[in-house]
């Protein structure tokens, strides 16, 4: 069993990281086009295996995508973070060129990997992988709703002094500030949330979610890359160990919730097959009415990218 990273950046360092602390493959390949920036990574990471006590061979590679080749798995974390004076459109086309040539040279070495991918513009860049992979959308999807959850969780866990582990919740919609919590799927050990919180906290914490990454990048002056890292190990931990895990995570959707044609975060079972199932859920009038806002927002960020294609 092989699994790539390509990106050696925070994220991807860290996802490579707790992939092989969890033994989810016998080799674990992380990729980086900066010279030498992989192979001190992974040379870094393999020399923790005595410590931490695993078996997971990590190696380096300075954009060698032969390195990769066989890979049952390979997660795209390659991307820019956004500069100033950078419009959103020049994200989209500097992203989009780098994901279209990660895309090509992973699939040139191993054409049957699910992909997984956590560049941003998130859904777009799901997006650019899906058209360039050529491979049926069950094994092209990104991770964001698994982050954004535990997000969610976590400020639910500090607010009302619980466990985390005993906090469930689901959060649709694209990546950003339109994602779409919803409270009535939050349970804690079973008990809806909305017995244990005032709606006005919960509202709250709501909106600390959708801006949860930019309350990092305040903090830190760049993006989070633990949380990141970790929720694309996980995604990478229920496929490779046929989990069959309930996740939300960005979707081709072809009719489901009467949207269609669009990379949009909604609950899937994830498995050895990449998406098994898309799962519906009954949303109420207000909940879809969210849903369908936020499928506007990615939409017009989908059709920049079109409109680039058009136009290349």
């Amino acid at each position: 069993m092989k699994v790539s990273v390509i990106g050696a950046g925070n994220v991807g360092a860290t996802c490579a990281d707790v992939i092989a602390h969890k033994e989810l493959a016998n080799e674990v390949v992380l990729l980086d086009i900066k010279e030498n920036f992989a192979e001190g990574k992974a040379l870094d990471m393999w020399q923790t295996a005595p410590i931490n006590m695993y078996d997971s061979r990590i190696t380096g590679s300075t954009n060698d995508y032969s390195k990769t080749a066989g890979s049952e798995v390979v997660v795209i974390t390659s991307g820019l973070p956004r500069k100033p004076g950078m419009t959103r459109d020049d994200l989209i086309a500097t992203n989009a060129g780098i994901v279209k040539t990660v895309t090509d040279n992973v699939i040139k070495h191993s054409p049957n990997a699910i992909i997984i991918v956590v560049s941003n513009p998130l859904d777009v860049m799901t997006y650019c992988a899906y058209l360039n992979a050529k491979l049926p959308s069950n094994k092209v999807f990104g991770m964001a709703g698994i982050l954004d959850t535990a997000r969610y969780k976590a400020f639910l866990a500090t607010e009302l002094n619980v466990s985390p582990k005993d906090i469930q919740a689901v959060l649709m919609g694209g990546h950003g500030d339109t994602m779409v919590p919803l409270p009535r799927y939050t349970t804690v050990g079973g008990i809806p949330v909305t017995e244990l919180i005032s709606k006005e906290k919960l509202d709250a914490i709501i909106d600390r979610t959708k801006k949860g990454g930019g309350e990092i990048v305040n903090l830190l002056g760049t993006s989070a890359w633990y949380a990141p890292g970790a929720a694309a190990a996980q995604m990478v931990e229920a496929i490779v160990r046929d989990q069959k895990r309930v996740f939300p995570v960005c979707a081709w959707l072809n009719g489901e919730y009467g949207m269609k044609d669009i990379y949009m975060g909604v609950p899937v079972i994830l498995g050895k097959n990449g998406i098994e199932k898309i799962i519906e859920l009954k949303l109420n009038e207000e909940e879809m009415n969210l849903c369908k806002e936020s499928a506007k927002a990615v939409k017009e960020v989908m059709a920049v990218l079109d409109n680039m294609k058009a136009t290349a």
